[in-house]
Parts: structure tokens; sequence; C-alpha cells
């Protein structure tokens, strides 16, 4: 048995896979354990968690594959501030130092690292370095249903691609074309996430939600003066806009000034229609470059398969809009899509392609639902929240799912904790909070009861897969909530005069569908489909709200508050429980209502975490 550990750490979402003789045995993000989000540092407790679940000491493991190699990235680092200088001196006086002393160095750094995880560990030859985006292009081929697929990544950047073309068959996987730094969708991207207020590496998602809120006023603007864009979809970016290359931030004045504002400080400034208005432009401008790189790249290599990988990757709206233009067959897309994946692809390209090792190919995929997380025991939990002070009930699996659905039916709002947790951004259905997409007020309440974000934010449906059709314009898999389809025209509900003209925000409150709480301002909804193979407990759950509602869909978000990662361990649920306004949790066969609760025990998790 060979054993081959992926890691992903030092820049953002730092994560630990395991593979055994290719199959993918675990994957998590550090930030689950230490409470961190997005947390960078050395995973050091997902690198724990991948051995104690795989029954491995580290020093059992064969390879130890890091996601990206640091001299390529230095010398990256290097040339890009010769060729601005003097421009960008004070970020080169603030990053060689860090990079000289530790980075630079990084296999004697990862050997130090791991012997504070195993202190047997002492083979630095077992240490090796993928490239970035081989990484990220591997985590997507290798795992898929496909034996041939054209596979395009893009992101910020890895060590000089910011978007690269491979093509993969079989175990074989070859990087055909880059676009290199500074010209980067990813942080083009960024780039208006900082311009708008939101965090960066962290924000995207915000961006993407307000979108449909806005109209594409400066879509010309940014295709006159920021991008050129060419018919094939490769582009470049006009630098004297930006800031990243050189400097501490992502724009610069002129920037601002051409869309004659400054960037918005959200800890002073609200959202106007304004901001709106540049995030339905720039969310226009990413569609057009994905939707013109994907026809180019079916008539360049005439394969019906195509696999997404990088942070692109997670923008749903813009995989929905490749998805119902039909250039491909077949989309599939990692789950783990960002640097967290790479972790996963480094180890998995180190097998197929390092060793030369053939696949298995699934007709689903390998990526087992995405569960690849811990997992507790009945018995621990009850032990937990025993320790706890937690009053709750054992039910049966049966009972369990029968009394949720009931609770879901009367509007109550779910924390869902079962099985093995999630890998990637996404909650399906493991570590998630549950309500009725077919409420009226439930977006509102879960943004800001229970999520304390913005009221904007969209959410997610639920639906069994072979209910999708019936309630979508869509009808494929997808499990891993990264594609946006519209909602069937016979399940929207006909707007008003006043309602059509209504404008930004003041949408929000419009009943749009049979299921409102689901449904976007412009009808569309990112969509999870659940399958009995990889979530039997879910499925049923979904199965019996149908069999009380009608309704195969629920409402279904992130199992935790704003700024805050997802629930790992049920010490953690407990505490989103009592710090929120949810009003049930059901954590293994244990049920918990809110009301029942000792009142002392509750928690203000209003101000825990800052704000992402």
């Amino acid at each position: 048995m060979t054993a081959i550990l992926g890691i992903s750490a030092f820049y953002h979402d730092s994560a630990a896979a395991i593979v055994l003789d290719g199959k993918i045995i675990a994957a998590a993000q550090e930030e689950r354990f230490t409470r961190v989000k997005h947390d960078s540092s050395f995973p050091n407790n997902a690198v724990e968690f991948v051995l104690k679940f795989s029954n491995l000491k580290l020093s059992d493991v064969d390879h130890i594959v890091f996601f990206e190699k640091p001299f390529l990235k230095f010398e990256r680092l290097l040339e890009t501030y010769v060729a601005f200088a003097p421009r960008g001196f004070a970020q080169f006086t603030k990053a060689m130092p860090i990079w000289l002393r530790d980075k630079l160095f990084q296999k004697k750094m990862l050997l130090n690292l791991l012997k504070g995880i195993d202190n047997n560990f002492k083979d630095e030859n077992k240490i090796f370095f993928s490239e970035h985006h081989l990484s990220h292009a591997a985590s997507a081929f290798y795992p898929s249903p496909f034996n041939e697929a054209v596979i395009l990544t893009a992101d910020g950047v890895g060590e000089w691609a910011t978007t690269t073309v491979a093509v993969g068959k079989g175990n074989e996987l070859n990087i055909q074309k880059e676009i290199h730094f500074p010209h980067s969708l990813g942080l083009l991207y960024s780039a208006f996430t900082y311009y708008t207020g939101f965090k960066v590496n962290s924000g995207e998602y915000k961006l993407m939600g307000l979108a449909p809120y806005g109209e594409p006023k400066y879509y010309r603007q940014i295709r006159d003066n920021l991008i050129d864009i060419k018919e094939d979809g490769s582009f470049r970016l006009n630098q004297d806009f930006f800031n990243y290359a050189t400097g501490l931030t992502m724009t610069n004045n002129k920037f601002h000034n051409l869309f004659g504002m400054k960037p918005r400080n959200s800890q002073q400034e609200k959202i106007t229609q304004f901001h709106m208005d540049v995030a339905a432009s720039i969310q226009k401008i990413t569609e057009d470059v994905m939707i013109a790189l994907t026809i180019s790249l079916r008539k360049e290599f005439n394969i019906p398969n195509s696999c997404l990988a990088g942070g692109v990757a997670l923008n749903c709206v813009a995989n929905g809009k490749i998805l119902k233009k039909e250039i491909f067959n077949n989309i599939w897309i990692q789950p783990a899509a960002g640097d967290a994946g790479g972790s996963l692809g480094a180890a998995l390209a180190f097998w197929h392609i390092e060793q030369n090792q053939e696949r298995k190919i699934l007709k689903t995929d390998e990526m087992q639902g995405s569960y690849l997380g811990p997992m507790f025991s009945q018995e621990e939990i009850e032990k937990k929240l025993q320790d706890l002070g937690a009053k709750f009930e054992i039910l049966s699996e049966e009972n369990l799912i029968r009394k949720t659905s009931e609770d879901l039916c009367k509007g109550n709002v779910i924390g869902w904790f079962q099985g093995r947790m999630e890998f990637g951004p996404r909650a399906l259905g493991a570590r998630s909070i549950l309500g009725d997409p077919r409420s009226t007020s439930m977006q509102k309440n879960l943004n800001l009861k229970i999520k304390y974000r913005e009221s904007f934010r969209p959410f997610a449906p639920s639906v069994m897969r072979e209910d999708l059709s019936e309630w979508f314009e869509m009808d494929c898999d997808s499990p891993y909530m990264l594609l946006v389809s519209d909602v069937l025209k016979s399940k929207r509900r006909l707007m008003t005069k006043d309602e059509e003209s209504l404008f930004g925000i003041d949408k929000l409150n419009v009943k749009r569908s049979d299921i409102p709480a689901v449904t976007h301002v412009d009808y569309s909804a990112r969509i999870q489909t659940v399958h009995k193979e990889t979530n039997a407990k879910y499925y049923k759950l979904l199965s019996e709200f149908k069999k009380k509602t009608g309704c195969p869909i629920l409402v279904n978000t992130s199992f935790n508050v704003r700024g805050e990662p997802i629930v790992n361990t049920p010490e953690d649920a407990f505490n989103c429980f009592m710090g929120t306004e949810l009003d049930v949790l059901a954590i293994g066969n244990c049920y918990l209502n809110k009301e029942k609760q000792t009142k002392s025990l509750r928690k203000d998790y209003k101000t825990k975490y800052e704000l992402d």
C-alpha cells in the first residue's frame, strides 16, 4: 500500500488530504479545527486528522506532496518587483525578509513542522512539490467520472500561471497553455471585491450574490479600460488601474476615478445601488471570459467533457451560464475548487503522474459526495452533550427524520449535524442549517437572526435528484452546489407592476416563486442535488418533507455564523446552536429543542467572530 499525504498551506485555506493506492480516504481544512476562517497556517490539525482516520503515523506515509513550488513563486515575486521598479518597493521590503527567512527554504521548514506532528519523521526525501495549477487540474480531473477531459483552471495566481488549460486522458494530465501574472481573472474579480468593501479571498461570493440586485451599467467602462478580452477568451489587464502587483491594496486612484468613487468602507458606508451595479458589471465580464474560453477550448480540442478548478470555479453563476449554453456535453467541478483542494490534487498528481498509476473511473465521481472529514459516533456525541449540560432526547433514525420534518413544516430552523464533515466551502447536508423553502420570511430571518449577515445574501436549495427538473430549468447532477439554474416558470409568481419597478435591495422582500426562500431576485438558485447513494440520511429527510408538503426541497446553508468556519465537532454545533436563534439541533440521533435548554448556557454569537 502506498500512502500519499497532500498539503496546502501558507496562503489561505490550508488543508490536508490522504490518498491510499490512489483512493481518496480523508481530507479537511485547517479552519475547521482552529476556528479561524480561511486559516493559512500549517495544517497540523488537518494532517493529524487524516492520518488518524487512515490508521497511519506520519512515518508510515510514503510521500508528502506540497501543492506548489516555492522557488517558482519566489521567481515570480522577484521578477515582478524588478519589472515594476521603483513601484512596489514598500511591498518588496515587506515580502523579501519573509521569503528569504522561511518560504524559500520550504523543504526544511516543512520537515521541522512535520517533526512537530511525529518526532520519528526524519526523511526529507519523502517531501515533494507540485506546481500550483497542476495540483488544481489534478484535483478536478482525477476524481471526475471522465476518462478524457479538458481542464480549465482559473484563480488569482499560482507560481506564475493565473489561467491554465490542461488535457487529461486516462492517468495522463498535460498542461497545454497558460495565462501568466499579472493578467488574472481571479485578481480582477478580487479587485472589485475590495472596491465594493468586501474582504479579498473571502467576500467574492458576496459580490456574486450582490450582482442580481444591479444592472451591468459599468460593463463598457471595464471592457474599454481594464481588460482586453480576445475572441478565444484570453485576456490582458491594464495594470495602470491596479495596485496588486506592487502595492498593498488591490486598486489605485486611477481605478477609483474611472468609476467616480473611492472603495467602500464597510465599517462606515452602506451598500448602495452603485455597488450593486458594479457587482453586476464585473460578474458579466467574468461570465463573458469563462464562456469565451470554454467555447474556444471545445472547438480546439473537440473533447466533450470539461472539468473546472481554481477559485473562479466557485463562481457558480458563471458555471451555470456555461452549462446552459451546452458548450460541453458534461461538466464536473471539484467541490474544493480553491486552494484547499490543492492538497488533494497534489497527492493525486503524484500518484498518477509521478508514479504512473492507472485510474479507476467511477460513474459518479470519486469524491464520495465530498464527505471526507471527521465524524463522531453516537456514544461520542452523547457524552459531549452531557458534558456541556445539554438537554436532549435520543431518537431512532426513523423518528429523528419524522420529528425534524415536522419541525421544518412548523417554520422552525434546524441545525443538522450528521456523518462526515464536508470538504470544501459548501455545507452539503452534513454540517447544515435547514429551513422550509416555501416560507416568505425564511431568507431574511436566516440572514439577520441566525447567520448575522447581510440581508441580501441568497440561500441554496437542496433537492432530491429525481425531482430536480420538476422545479428547476436543469436536469443534471449538481451534488456540490456549484451550478446555478433558474426556477421553472411554472413555479414562479407573476410580479405586479409596482414590484417589477423596484430597484436594488427593495427586490428582496418580493415573493417570486413557490419556493421564495431559495429563489434569488433574478429567479436563479444555487442547486445541490441530493443522492441517496452518498447521503442516505439527508435524502430520507427530504423524502419525508416531500411526503408532508409535496415539496422535495429544503433551504440548506452552512452551519455557522458570519465569520465562523463551518462547525466541525459536537461542541462547535452546540455552541452555535446556543449562540443563535436556531430552534432545533439534530446531531446524530440526539434531538435538542432550544426552549428546553438551560438559559445560562446561552451565548452571544453576534460579536464572537470577526466579520468576513
